[in-house]
């Protein structure tokens, strides 16, 4: 089974996306050998969600503090 892949990491610049393995930059075990993949929110942004069709379901938005439910 594939692993859940993160919508926001913290640091995605130190980690290589391009399988489900998610390698630190310095030790790559897929064989690519040249650079990394970078994780969508690198290149498109904090929204990246939004464009295309990912094939990943949206977390549900949180409920805004301070509001009861009712």
């Amino acid at each position: 089974m594939a692993k859940k892949f993160p919508i926001h990491p913290s640091h995605p610049e130190r980690i290589c996306w391009g399988c489900d393995q998610y390698c630190p930059v310095d030790s790559m075990r897929c064989g690519n050998g040249s650079s990394r993949t970078q994780h969508p929110i690198e290149l498109l942004g904090d929204d990246w969600l939004e464009y295309g069709d990912w094939g990943i379901e949206a977390p549900p938005a949180p409920a805004p503090s301070g509001t009861t439910p009712g």
